[in-house]
């Protein structure tokens, strides 16, 4: 009885690291402000293998408040707020992206220059459980273009 109570918790505990190892995210950028400018956001890639997650936060400390946001066209006019989720589906890949979902960081700290490096903490829900994932993101021109390397 004993050694199949500590099986299952085994397995338990396996099940939990395969989820979170499932979500992945890629290509994370944020882009560069203006030196009186109070808000940005953050864009990347983001991929829930089989088991699907919901984006329901995040955080960082280069802002006061950052919020899970969207932008969409309502009656030809641009209108952005925040959303309670993002869900990404088993399988799935969505993209925040200028235009779309993205991770709005306002009352910046201090202004985010091109090249610098932004720490952020998406807060995910996953199978009952609430995840944290950390995410390196790179400040790209204002323009949103890929910074070019030099080799």
């Amino acid at each position: 009885m004993i050694r199949s109570i500590v099986v299952a918790s085994c397995l338990s505990i396996c099940a939990m690291g395969t989820a979170q190892a499932d979500i992945t995210v890629s290509d994370a950028w944020v882009r560069a402000s203006l030196p009186q400018q109070r808000a940005t956001g953050a864009f990347m890639t983001i991929s829930a293998g089989a088991h699907g997650a919901r984006l329901v936060g995040a955080r960082s400390t280069v802002a006061a408040v950052t919020e899970v946001h969207e932008m969409k066209l309502v009656d030809n006019i641009a209108r952005m707020g925040r959303v309670e989720a993002v869900d990404v589906g088993p399988g799935q890949v969505v993209e925040l992206k200028p235009g779309s979902y993205h991770i709005m960081l306002m009352e910046l700290k201090q202004p985010v220059q091109v090249g610098d490096t932004v720490e952020l903490e998406l807060i995910f829900e996953q199978g009952g459980a609430t995840r944290s994932v950390p995410v390196t993101a790179v400040a790209r021109p204002l323009t949103g273009a890929p910074m070019k390397r030099h080799h």
